[in-house]
Order: C-alpha cells, then sequence, then structure tokens
C-alpha cells in the first residue's frame, strides 16, 4: 500500500467533529499544547494534514451538523451532504431495507458513542437508559437495544456492514466501574463479523496528551484479523503488546515534574492566552458565557477554575454547571485581584470551554442566525464542546495509526 494513499474515515455520533478534526489534522493548537522543539514566539502552530479524510458523518442533534458544517465546509471545503443527521438506529434500518446508507472501501470507523447513561454525572442507567435512540423517555419494562445506553450495539452493526480495517470508540471512565458493562462492550465488539477484530481497551487521562483538563476516557481501538499481516498478527494477539506495535498515541505531557522528556501539562493561565474578557472580545465565542448565578458549594459547577493548573471536565451541560473563571470572595474566590481590578464574577465563556478542549479558534460555536443557519445558542454550544473529544487527542491517536499502517496491513518486508 502507498504511504501517500488516502485513508476514509466513516463517523458515527460526530457531534461538532472533535475526532474528525483531530484525524483531518491541519488545524491551529497552542504551541504549549504540544511538545514540539520549536524555539520561534509563535503562539499557535498548526498541525500538518494526515493521511485520513472523512467521507461520512452522522449524529442526531442538528446543532451539531450546523457546527460541524460551518467550520469543515468552510475550512476544508467540504460539502454539507457528508453529514447525515438521523438516528444511527433509522441508518442501520434503511441499510438493511436495500437503500445506500454508508460509503464503501473505509478504512476507518469512529464513533464517541453516548455517554450520559454510564457517567458518574448521569444517572448511570448504563446499558438499561431511559431514553430511547431518538431521546425521548421510554418505559423501563420496554428497553430494547434501541435505547442510548445500547447505540453502541448499533455501531457494531455499522462495523458489520463497513468492515473498516480499524475502528474507534470513546466512553467516559465511569463505564468501567458499572458493572462488568465494560467487558459486555468489549466482547461485542470483538464478536464482530466471522474472523472478528482484535479488541483493546484503555483509560487514559488525556492531561497527558497536552489537552489542560483532567478528563479521563475509556478508547476501544478495534483492528480487523484478517487485514493484519502475520507479523502485526502475531505480535498484537499477545497478552503484552510490545512498544512498536502499540495502536495507543504515547504521552507528550505529564502531570508530574518526574517524567523525563514530557512536557508539564500545559495550565489554564496558558490556555487562555490572548483572550480578553467577554466585554472586551470580537469574539463571539468570547462573548458569550453562562448566565447562572452562585448556586452554593453543594451543587457541582460552583468552583472557580484554578489558572495556574489544568481545568476541570468540560461538561455538556449548561445549567449551572459550567464553572466560574472567577468568583467573589465572599464566595470562595482566589484571583481577588482580578476582581479588585474590575473584572466580574463570571463563568467560564464558550470560547474558554473550547480552548480546554483544544479547539482552534476558528471554529465559530456561536452562529448568528441567517438564511444558512439556524444558529447555534450558548446552551447548544456548552453541551457541543463538552460532549467532544478534545482534537488534539484525536490527532495524536490518528498520527499513531498512520505511523503504524503499513506495519499492520503491509507486507512483512516493512518489517
Amino acid at each position: 500500500m502507498s504511504k501517500d494513499k488516502e485513508l476514509k474515515v466513516l463517523s458515527l455520533f460526530s457531534g461538532c467533529g472533535g475526532l474528525d478534526l483531530g484525524f483531518e489534522g491541519n488545524f491551529n493548537v497552542l504551541k504549549s499544547h504540544i511538545n514540539l522543539e520549536n524555539t520561534n514566539d509563535e503562539i499557535w502552530v498548526k498541525l500538518p494534514k494526515t493521511r485520513f479524510t472523512t467521507v461520512f458523518c452522522n449524529d442526531i442533534l442538528h446543532d451539531a451538523k450546523t457546527a460541524w458544517t460551518n467550520f469543515f465546509c468552510k475550512e476544508f471545503g467540504f460539502d454539507s451532504s457528508v453529514y447525515v443527521c438521523d438516528s444511527i438506529v433509522n441508518l442501520v434500518k434503511k441499510h438493511k431495507n436495500g437503500e445506500k446508507i454508508f460509503p464503501e472501501d473505509i478504512d476507518v470507523l469512529t464513533g464517541g458513542f453516548p455517554c450520559q447513561d454510564f457517567s458518574v454525572s448521569g444517572k448511570r442507567n448504563g446499558l438499561f437508559s431511559h431514553k430511547s435512540h431518538n431521546d425521548t423517555i421510554i418505559d423501563s419494562e420496554n428497553v430494547t437495544i434501541e435505547n442510548r445506553g445500547q447505540l453502541y450495539i448499533w455501531m457494531k452493526e455499522v462495523i458489520e456492514i463497513t468492515q473498516p480495517n480499524i475502528f474507534i470508540g470513546e466512553n467516559v471512565k465511569g463505564l468501567t466501574n458499572l458493572s462488568d458493562v465494560k467487558s459486555i462492550i468489549e466482547n461485542d465488539f470483538k464478536s464482530i463479523g466471522d474472523d472478528g477484530y482484535l479488541v483493546f481497551s484503555r483509560l487514559l487521562h488525556f492531561a497527558d496528551y497536552g489537552i489542560p483538563q483532567s478528563r479521563e476516557r475509556v478508547v476501544f481501538i478495534g483492528i480487523k484479523k484478517s487485514a493484519l499481516n502475520n507479523k502485526a498478527f502475531t505480535e498484537l494477539s499477545k497478552d503484552i503488546v510490545c512498544a512498536k506495535y502499540d495502536p495507543y498515541p504515547k504521552k507528550t505531557h505529564s502531570l508530574s515534574l518526574d517524567d523525563n522528556g514530557l512536557l508539564p501539562t500545559p495550565t489554564l493561565r496558558e490556555t487562555f492566552v490572548g483572550l480578553e474578557e467577554p466585554e472586551k472580545s470580537n469574539d463571539m465565542s468570547q462573548q458569550k458565557f453562562s448566565r447562572a448565578k452562585y448556586m452554593g458549594k453543594h451543587c457541582q459547577g460552583q468552583t472557580e477554575v484554578n489558572l495556574d493548573s489544568i481545568g476541570p471536565t468540560i461538561r455538556a451541560e449548561h445549567h449551572g454547571n459550567i464553572e466560574f473563571r472567577r468568583l467573589s470572595k465572599e464566595h470562595g474566590g482566589k484571583n481577588n485581584n482580578e476582581i479588585e481590578n474590575g473584572f466580574s464574577e463570571r463563568r467560564l465563556t464558550i470560547r474558554e470551554c473550547s480552548r480546554i478542549q483544544t479547539f482552534p479558534d476558528n471554529y465559530d460555536f456561536i452562529i448568528s442566525k441567517n438564511n444558512d443557519s439556524k444558529g447555534l445558542s450558548s446552551s447548544s454550544s456548552y453541551k457541543l464542546i463538552g460532549n467532544s473529544v478534545p482534537p488534539l487527542f484525536a490527532y495524536h491517536l490518528s498520527r499513531r495509526l498512520e505511523d503504524n499502517w503499513d506495519l499492520y496491513f503491509g507486507c512483512e518486508k516493512f518489517e
């Protein structure tokens, strides 16, 4: 296989495209967020284009498609038809009824399948969600595989249909301590097709990859057995996979100062570099922030971020769960000098949250209403950002898979 061959990506549960952007590459990141020997004074660095290109995206949320197409069509020249706004359940059923839904010759399939039912901050219904695939309430006695907690089954169906060489699944840390859910999902993925997939799962802390927040996620990687060369199959089948064949990206940063060769994870102070206060900014995503008042320490989201540390997990909720950029002294705020200098108590802005998630500043999360778009609210924007996979992590993952592609699937002469 030519090392220049374009690799096609099919994206499920795409949201606003965090995974998609990482697999595309060719976007700006703050220099402090990547481990590069670079002595220039530039704040931003553009990451190279990868071999991957997205040929199909899907999500049920119309706001997600609005944000995705606004950015990807403008910045990468995509056609809006790439993004199909429908339930994955409906798409699989249409395919089984003979409609042409999914592209052929897919190399990689990605999907951050819904996590609300596994999250420690949610109701933890797990595989027996009270929500259906189209987000409507269902009776607890009528739970089927079409419920939100089992949408990974429908991702599995698309994998069976498209037979990619590799698939990626992502979900919250809470999946690991909710009964035996993680092993059930892993075994279901292993059962795909006649030959099946080698399936790996690992709990990763995204701060180890330059993402300035406390965000731990389970990342599943499936590799098609029949596509592997003999050497790669042997190495990847071992109980402990050697570093050369490991499909997961190597760490670039560390929260510990004792790791040689790794940079310290960037702080929020570094992450917010160049951002003006909302009332002074021309960036609509920096102008907008949750106006929910301080509700007391007994509620989540009522803490002030520490500018000299990493940020909290960016949540998908909007109703008072977004942390404060600064709190007044009476509410326990520590940035008293800012309050004394006239800066007001407020929550994190849309742009500050997107920076913490490593989206570039040219991604507009507040889109004005016009003839082409119904517009996005602050609430929708927080939700889209919080539900995303950080693009920088997705980029590190895509580059690792790109580097190992011929090692896995090429002739054994690459050994």
